[in-house]
């Protein structure tokens, strides 16, 4: 009897992970026990590094040595400046120019020669990519843009700080809560597409910035990361055809167009995180413009009771990014710099006990061809 096919990979376990777990039926994304709910609310982005990285939320104390470490690596090499100006300056796609940094860090790392397995080493390695990557996105905006880098400060927090050196002011305590639960929401999520690919290079025994670069271009395809860019892209054009948003989605619908941030591989019903990012958006929009909000709730509900299909992360993280005011294209970047937590958690747990990843295909090719000589084909 044949072996079954399990296209994508499909319902099979590869691996067993202390990381997140994912109950697709009942909606429910748990961090190392810890309800995603429970934690965007009531723990930083920084809290939940730590936790990813060493199992546990940090005391006080190991919070602080946490900060610190990070806020000491969040400035850039020259070379590494340099490198984000020319990708600004030939109008490089901002995933695109992610990735280029993020692997050019490793030529400035302090530990690119150590063991790839070596343990500690890799967590000085994440925490400076983790704590550069943020700044290389900011600066390489902000130069495509005709304006000058905005310098990283050390007493702002990890979130905070990227707004504050992406528009060049401090954000107010709404927006930079809202971004940092964004960050919260985003940091991990099982065995989706990007984190396999970062163990998939790990299990080679490739370095940590190699595993993390293979993630990124993961992520920056469309079924994957770059769902929540077309999400906006959609609001944008519902709002400029001055349709009503549920006659928007039939003609698409008729068309055979797809309505992006619906359904997922993992969830049967409303993605947790899409409920938090719905409050936050529309929190946002009665304190600014309602329409973004307005638009995508309409389009929920329609494809709720019409399709059965409910929202994932994506669809309401568009709005709320919007509404921040962060450009379109940078919203699947901003994915990576949060998910760069659970990337580098994977990887540590996969250089514990690694095994080399090496699935098998079904060959379904011609046989029993002979070679004719090339003077009479």
């Amino acid at each position: 009897m044949s072996e079954e096919l399990k296209r994508g990979l499909e319902g099979v376990l590869v691996a067993e992970s202390s990381l997140s777990y994912i109950d697709g039926d009942q909606g429910t994304l748990v961090y190392r026990g810890y309800e995603i709910d429970d934690l965007a609310r009531n723990a930083s982005f920084e809290e939940v590094v730590y936790l990813l990285w060493e199992g546990d939320l940090p005391d006080a104390d190991e919070l602080e040595r946490l900060r610190s470490a990070m806020v000491e690596e969040r400035h850039l090499d020259d070379d590494v400046h340099r490198l984000v100006r020319e990708l600004a300056e030939a109008d490089e796609d901002p995933m695109a120019a992610l990735r280029t940094v993020v692997s050019s860090l490793s030529a400035h790392d302090p530990d690119a020669d150590a063991d790839p397995t070596d343990e500690e080493a890799n967590l000085r390695k994440g925490r400076r990519i983790t704590a550069k990557a943020p700044t290389a996105l900011a600066a390489f905006d902000r130069i495509r843009n005709g304006d000058d880098p905005v310098e990283p400060r050390s007493d702002l927090e990890h979130a905070t700080n990227f707004l504050y050196m992406l528009n060049g002011e401090e954000p107010d305590d709404v927006l930079a809560e809202t971004f940092d639960q964004a960050l919260v929401l985003h940091a991990d999520h099982g065995l989706n597409a990007s984190t396999f690919s970062a163990m998939v290079t790990a299990s080679t025994l490739a370095d940590l910035h190699a595993a993390v670069t293979s993630a990124i271009g993961t992520l920056s395809g469309s079924l994957h990361g770059g769902a929540n860019q077309d999400v906006m892209e959609m609001l944008q054009e519902v709002d400029d055809s001055s349709k009503d948003p549920l006659q928007w989605v039939a003609d698409a619908l008729e068309r055979g167009r797809r309505v992006p941030g619906f359904g997922h591989r993992v969830y049967n019903v409303k993605d947790p995180r899409a409920k938090i990012l719905s409050e936050k958006s529309r929190a946002l929009g009665e304190a600014g413009e309602m329409k973004w909000y307005e638009y995508s709730k309409t389009i929920e509900e329609h494809l709720m009771e019409e399709k059965g299909l409910a929202p994932n992360v994506d669809f309401y993280s568009a709005s709320t990014y919007y509404q921040m005011g962060i450009p379109v294209d940078v919203y699947t970047p901003i994915f990576a710099i949060s998910r760069l937590s659970g990337w580098i958690a994977h990887v540590l747990e996969q250089y514990e006990d690694n095994r080399l990843i090496r699935p098998r295909g079904r060959y379904v090719g011609p046989e029993d061809r002979t070679v004719t000589p090339i003077d009479e084909r």
